[in-house]
């Protein structure tokens, strides 16, 4: 018996050790996530500031003004004239479609995604024509009744990843008129098969307009795209047609309903609400003409320009329509009552089971499902059991990091989950293992984090370190990381895996950078110049590939300088211009005064040296 507790006591210690290092890791991994997404949501207020400050305005205004797809892709095109003005080779064994789709289009679709083919250009754009065309005629709010089947299936976030939603098909079926599905947002970016995915959604939604629904996402947005890998993935997989897919794609994502109830009882929608949500105006409001929320809108610079000139100002109802679609686009539920900003993610709000019961009294609801949010189990009930998160992209941060989920919903609104997870690898690993792999690739994404933060930790670890001794204690190490980082991580347990002790118990501070660098560094630039550059390489990529029109990875040295000036000015980043400009004149390798920004750009990213040398 003795024996007996003794392995029990074992096996619930590991077992213990185990969640708590698996806890951790998504904790990190969650809190990068949220920091990015600050990061680009503040990128607006830069392009406020650029058109503000630009000498050359109309260089830059393309990015905020929404040119109508008429300049890519004409509106009159017919199905007929892409056949005419796009040819299929006979080389290409695809899906051929044919417009109206019926079934057999789909299930050729998934079909040839299932075996990694491409669908052609041509029927790309065709699908996007006709989407865009059944789309236009939806309202803002879709209502739903269960009466007309038995159940309805509800999915969260998809993320590019094709294999989650081949998953739930085959164990749930095809959308049909007796199997009606509500896709809620989050179909692209992060994920490889983001096209693929909306490809098929689209495909069955023109086949069941009244059985398949989609509701907007906060990654449906064409300037989140940029950061988040959709843009990169369509350019790669058609190089010749990219542009009209893109630019055809930014008006479908704006006719997307922005929210689904069901038998006026349940709201759907991707993010959440908050105590100013009115159903009401989002149901009213013209939703196409907010192709990106990362975009300022003009009459709010308007109406600021006006405070400054004391002139009368107007209501701005765009800028009403706006802030209602980012909160239900980027909200999250908390425990605690009340509205307050969400400052982890930098847009949207924390909303608390007192805004959910005031909503709910409002328009007499029952329940909130939302997605938006990464949950260890693919689903979570808060508020009460009156506000679900659902959540279907398994593994969505590493391999065996979380399972995915989707709800059925019933005549009588009780929900059931149905839980999986995409297994190719984690089968074959022990629990060990698959938190090894998880911890392993949460430590190597904060150990990044930490690296491009260098100059400004040396200085918080320097304040406590008043005898330069370069050791300080735990507590204040972990200060100084939270101070500068303010990832709200449990900095005491994470630093035997981010930094050296020494047997008085004291923090050798420096031991956080010393299995990093930056990689490929380019002699001429300054250490604190290529520190800026690796900190702010996202920002960089997203705004020279909005400032690059043709798409062709180039622009000139005055753009690029102009750009990057602009950006440390408006972040109060000293960086000596001459340094820049030395830099700038170095990498135009072929002197024709235009630079290769991607390649620039790939130059300032941390390296792992422990890695490098296992390589």
């Amino acid at each position: 018996i003795r024996a007996a507790i003794l392995i029990q006591n074992w096996y619930r210690f590991t077992m213990a050790r185990l969640e708590m290092r698996r806890r951790y890791s998504l904790s990190i991994f969650q809190s990068i996530e949220y920091a990015d997404e600050q990061d680009q949501l503040q990128l607006s207020n830069f392009f406020t500031f650029m058109l503000d400050h630009c000498t050359h305005p109309d260089s830059v205004s393309h990015i905020f003004t929404s040119p109508s797809v008429s300049q890519v892709v004409d509106e009159g095109l017919y199905l007929t004239e892409f056949e005419k003005k796009i040819d299929v080779p006979d080389s290409y064994y695809g899906p051929r479609l044919s417009f109206p789709l019926t079934v057999e289009d789909a299930n050729a679709l998934l079909h040839a995604f299932r075996n990694e083919q491409l669908l052609h250009a041509r029927y790309v754009l065709q699908l996007l024509c006709e989407t865009r065309r059944v789309l236009k005629e939806m309202p803002n709010i879709t209502h739903l009744s269960t009466s007309y089947s038995k159940e309805i299936t509800v999915c969260g976030d998809l993320h590019g990843n094709l294999d989650d939603l081949l998953l739930i098909f085959y164990k749930n079926g095809l959308p049909s008129e007796q199997n009606p599905y509500v896709f809620n947002g989050d179909f692209v970016d992060r994920g490889k098969n983001s096209i693929e995915i909306l490809i098929i959604l689209f495909a069955f939604l023109l086949i069941y307009p009244n059985d398949l629904h989609l509701n907007r996402g906060n990654h449906e947005d064409y300037i989140m795209n940029l950061r988040y890998g959709f843009t990169k993935e369509v350019a790669k997989k058609y190089k010749d047609h990219g542009k009209q897919i893109l630019c055809l794609l930014r008006e479908v994502f704006s006719w997307l309903p922005l929210a689904t109830i069901i038998d006026s009882k349940v709201l759907i929608l991707h993010g959440g609400i908050s105590d100013t949500t009115d159903l009401d105006f989002l149901n009213t409001l013209e939703r196409n003409k907010l192709k990106s929320l990362m975009r300022p809108p003009k009459s709010v610079r308007d109406q600021q320009d006006q405070v400054k000139q004391r002139i009368p100002t107007t209501k701005p109802s765009k800028h009403l329509a706006s802030q209602n679609i980012l909160d239900i686009l980027w909200s999250d539920p908390r425990s605690q009552n009340g509205c307050t900003p969400n400052k982890c993610r930098g847009g949207g709000c924390y909303f608390g089971p007192d805004v959910t019961a005031k909503l709910f009294e409002r328009y007499n609801l029952k329940m909130l499902i939302r997605s938006h949010e990464f949950k260890p189990e693919g689903y979570e009930i808060s508020h009460d059991g009156k506000v679900i998160t659902i959540f279907s992209a398994s593994n969505y941060y590493e391999e065996g990091s979380n399972r995915g989920a989707y709800i059925k919903l019933n005549p009588e609104l009780t929900p059931r989950f149905v839980q999986y997870q995409v297994s190719k690898h984690t089968r074959r690993q022990n629990l060990r293992e698959r938190v090894g792999t998880i911890e392993s690739s949460a430590l190597k994404s904060l150990r990044e984090k930490i690296y491009a933060h260098r100059s400004e930790l040396t200085s918080a670890f320097a304040q406590y370190d008043l005898n330069g001794t370069g050791r300080i204690s735990v507590n204040d190490w972990a200060a100084a990381m939270e101070s500068v980082l303010q990832l709200e991580l449990p900095w005491r347990m994470l630093r035997s895996q981010l930094a050296q002790m020494n047997p008085d118990g004291e923090v050798d501070f420096m031991s956080c950078f010393y299995d990093l660098k930056i990689g490929q560094p380019i002699k001429e630039a300054q250490p604190a110049l290529v520190e800026t550059l690796c900190r702010y390489r996202k920002d960089l990529e997203i705004i020279f590939n909005i400032i690059d029109k043709d798409h062709s990875g180039l622009i000139s040295l005055e753009e690029f300088g102009q750009t990057w000036k602009l950006f440390t000015s408006h972040l109060g980043i000293d960086v000596s211009d001459e340094s820049i400009d030395k830099l700038v004149l170095s990498i135009d390798y072929n002197k024709d005064g235009h630079i290769d920004f991607n390649e620039f750009l790939e130059a300032f990213h941390v390296v792992h040296r422990l890695e490098k040398k296992a390589n």
